[in-house]
């Protein structure tokens, strides 16, 4: 009898520690999803990169005052919105803004609310207004047309550059690294918790682009253990036509330029063109049917 009393307190005792195990981590749900680094940390002397380098200023609907940088380029074939995943600040891809900038795409790079010299705190309502002022804003440069804009979303950020895919009109959308929503993820990070159920994030990823009827480019590190490669994969085959999905053999979740080296480029360089001459073949059919 005294054994079983024991077992029994001591099934409480877990039962207890359990309830409270997940009332921290729930409770703790923004601080686990977001990591920004903010201003000054950060590598902001841009004096020594060879951008033609813009600082902008904008504000979210909601009145927080956001930053980023907007790199044109003068023979600018596209545009790129880049979203960037839940670490760190804008500054921490700067090789990859080189890069993408070298493909002749004006680049626009933005810090979410909380990260960088942005204001605020970050939660996903909040970075929702913040993607859709930076859409807005990129939008205000002359060069820049929705027919030949291209969102780019890493990690985190392809949730958010899918949700923004879904509110305005662009040309492409390409996903690194990307998950299919926060539930699933918490199921990855927390496999014997049920945090999934208890979030109120949605981070829908594979909502949107089961709706999104542009063309879609999804990249994925076949080594990533941060975001499994199968959940690239589960949202790929979730999405909608027309897509493609491209392997990054052997990269994991923070070196896909690096181990995918030229190759990774030229695949992003030839989706952009192929969607961007895409685009104006469709127009010049709606110019003729008029």
């Amino acid at each position: 009898m005294k054994k079983r009393k024991a077992l029994f307190e001591t099934l409480a005792w877990l039962a207890i520690l359990w309830v409270l195990l997940m009332v921290f981590l729930v409770g703790c749900e923004n601080k686990i999803i977001y990591h920004p680094t903010k201003f000054p940390l950060g590598q902001w002397d841009t004096s020594s990169i060879p951008l033609p380098i813009q600082e902008v200023w904008f504000e979210a609907k909601d009145g927080v005052k956001l930053h980023g940088w907007y790199v044109p380029h003068e023979e600018a074939e596209a545009s790129f919105l880049f979203f960037h995943g839940n670490a760190g600040n804008l500054t921490h891809r700067t090789e990859n803004v080189f890069y993408l900038h070298h493909l002749k795409l004006n680049v626009f790079i933005f810090d979410y609310r909380g990260y960088g010299k942005s204001e605020g705190d970050p939660d996903e309502e909040g970075i929702r207004l913040d993607c859709q002022a930076a859409y807005e804003t990129l939008m205000t440069q002359p060069e820049v047309s929705a027919r030949s804009l291209i969102l780019f979303g890493r990690s985190l950020g392809g949730a958010f550059a899918a949700f923004t895919a879904s509110q305005n009109p662009a040309a492409g959308l390409i996903l690194e690294s990307t998950f299919t929503n926060a539930k699933d993820m918490a199921d990855k990070m927390f496999p014997i918790l049920p945090v999934g159920w208890f979030l109120s994030s949605e981070l829908d990823t594979l909502g949107h682009v089961a709706q999104l009827k542009l063309p879609k480019l999804f990249l994925h590190g076949t080594s990533d253990t941060i975001i499994p490669y199968t959940l690239g994969r589960e949202l790929y085959q979730g999405a909608a036509e027309p897509k493609e999905f491209y392997s990054i053999a052997g990269a994991g979740h923070n070196d896909t330029i690096r181990v995918g080296g030229s190759d990774y480029f030229d695949k992003i360089k030839e989706f952009i063109t192929r969607t961007v001459a895409g685009q104006a073949t469709a127009e010049q059919r709606e110019e003729r049917t008029e």
